[in-house]
């Protein structure tokens, strides 16, 4: 098994491609050692010494790490993710599910529904494919008053340039396809 990596644009993460499917559908974000009790993998890299995140994509891994180098750390990710995969274990546990986009937990008012569907069809569409090549994802969370509110996960959850992807990328594509938004803001 040949698993490759890719640095991304926040330095505190690397990115893990293991040539395999990580998960069918949706994002998983285990920012904590105690959210990565619903995945085996995921208990397994925050053993290791300064891991303090780790994300699972369609085809990617990424790792956030709290301290330390990336150099004394890589080898011991990548036997934890070959050991895994070699196992044949399930990459969640029985239960635990990827984080689907929960509408439950979005907020707007009804009158503004069109709006909302053009401005999530565009996170979709143009953002997240974007935002998951540098080991992320992006999610709408709500609109109000021409603010729209984007959670950040993975990579981009602290990256050094996600406000200026917010600001300038992100905010300049919506602004162009919705007139009314005059703001985009992290959750």
């Amino acid at each position: 098994m040949f698993i490759q990596t890719e640095s991304t644009p926040n330095p505190a993460t690397l990115k893990f491609l293991p040539g395999k499917p990580v998960l069918e559908a949706g994002t998983l974000d285990m920012p904590t050692k105690a959210a990565a009790a619903q995945s085996p993998l995921a208990e397994k890299l925050f053993d290791i010494p300064n891991v303090g995140g780790v994300f699972f994509g369609s085809d990617f891994i990424s790792v956030t790490k709290s301290d330390g180098d990336w150099q004394q750390m890589k080898p011991a990710i990548l036997g934890a993710i070959m050991e895994h995969y070699m196992s044949g274990a399930p990459l969640v546990a029985a239960g635990a599910d990827a984080q689907a986009q929960a509408d439950d937990d979005e907020f707007f008012d009804a009158k503004d529904a069109e709006t909302v569907d053009i401005i999530k069809d565009l996170i979709e569409t143009r953002v997240r494919p974007a935002v998951a090549g540098d080991g992320g994802d992006i999610t709408f969370k709500g609109y109000r008053e021409g603010i729209v509110f984007l959670q950040m996960k993975g990579a981009c959850s602290g990256c050094p340039s996600s406000t200026a992807t917010l600001q300038h990328g992100i905010q300049n594509l919506i602004k162009h396809f919705v007139p009314e938004v005059v703001e985009i803001r992290p959750v």
